[in-house]
């Protein structure tokens, strides 16, 4: 026999109880509803919201059902032609957050252009963070940690990665964050979910992960002015030998890259490292995204690549801040993007990043 949690607990300010016959205001909502993005469920007590359990949770149900023949037909690009199994699913509308919540400077532009990244495009010169500022980015890079925990230990066969970007975009807020990627030049989401043969920026949709994906969570969380970068590929299920090899292999890189991190290092360096690593296991490293610099500003100088015999400009000094995250697939390093103007399709993928 299925028991039912009825620990409804999200607190509400307006709105009537939706048990017939009961007029009392509203002070809690389904849970399972606020999970599956239905509007109303709202009930006065864990009494009334019992004693209707039988006829809400057909809502549950219908609301289901609708959606899985939504994604089954769901075909915005048909004239494109994908590089894997993997395919586009619906998306949900933008979030919003409270107002007392501090914002980068895109956050709310039309285009969502990030003024003060374009102000200093092109340019090599590395910002020298004073102690102050390298303490708020430990502060940023603890509370993104914070968030990215959140979201993998959601992660199960079943869980769709909209409800990962639901689950991100609270803890932002109960950490007094702005989730980065938000309105990044119209980036629609809070995180990027990568699964399978996506490389990075995947946006998060309403398609369950499966028994033997791997995916990947990028979180950046934007605190009293400055950014916390960081994300990380797991395992869904029981994943096959190659693709456990793959996440092992992509975390080896990283922390192989990291042991070299210290005044004076090059950072064209960095890349060699990494390559070498992955070629040995007979994987390929991806040339088309790189680390970067990361402070008051998302994406900045430097630019760390991760392949060797690049020509990355600058040496490691005490108080530079910039992100590591090496992207290896099992096929070519060539990517390709979706139509969505986000989504870097490849062999399947996985990357692991630190800053």
């Amino acid at each position: 026999m299925a028991t039912v949690d009825f620990d409804v607990n999200v607190s509400l300010t307006r709105g009537k109880c939706e048990t017939p016959g009961c007029k009392n205001g509203a002070k809690l909502q389904c849970p399972t509803c606020v999970k599956l993005g239905i509007q109303g469920s709202l009930f006065c007590s864990q009494e009334c919201f019992r004693g209707y359990w039988t006829s809400h949770k057909l809502i549950h149900k219908k609301s289901s059902v609708g959606r899985v023949e939504q994604c089954h037909s769901f075909n915005p690009w048909p004239n494109y032609t994908f590089t894997g199994t993997l395919r586009p699913h619906p998306v949900s509308e933008k979030r919003s957050l409270p107002e007392n919540i501090a914002r980068p400077d895109y956050a709310d532009h039309p285009e969502g252009n990030p003024a003060g990244e374009q102000v200093v495009r092109g340019s090599t010169c590395i910002r020298m963070l004073n102690d102050e500022e390298i303490e708020g980015m430990r502060v940023a890079g603890r509370l993104g940690r914070e968030v990215l925990d959140v979201a993998l230990n959601a992660i199960e066969v079943g869980v769709t990665t909209e409800e990962i970007d639901r689950l991100v975009h609270e803890a932002c807020i109960e950490r007094e964050c702005y989730p980065s990627p938000l309105n990044y030049y119209c980036f629609p989401k809070s995180c990027c979910t990568s699964v399978n043969e996506v490389i990075c920026h995947g946006i998060p949709d309403f398609r369950p992960l499966q028994n033997g994906d791997i995916c990947n969570v990028d979180v950046t969380v934007y605190h009293r002015g400055l950014h916390g970068d960081l994300n990380e590929t797991v395992n869904v299920g029981s994943v096959d030998n190659d693709g456990r090899n793959l996440v092992r292999v992509a975390w080896e890189c990283l922390y192989k890259a990291i042991d070299i991190v210290k005044p004076g290092t090059k950072y064209r360096d960095v890349g060699g490292v990494i390559q070498k690593h992955a070629q040995a296991h007979g994987f390929s490293v991806v040339r088309s995204y790189c680390g970067h610099g990361i402070h008051n500003l998302f994406h900045t100088a430097p630019s760390v690549p991760h392949y060797a015999k690049n020509k990355a400009v600058g040496l490691m000094k005490p108080g530079h801040t910039f992100t590591i995250e090496p992207m290896i697939s099992e096929g070519t390093w060539r990517d390709e993007i979706w139509p969505d103007n986000w989504t870097a399709e490849i062999g399947r993928a996985s990357c692991r990043e630190r800053v």
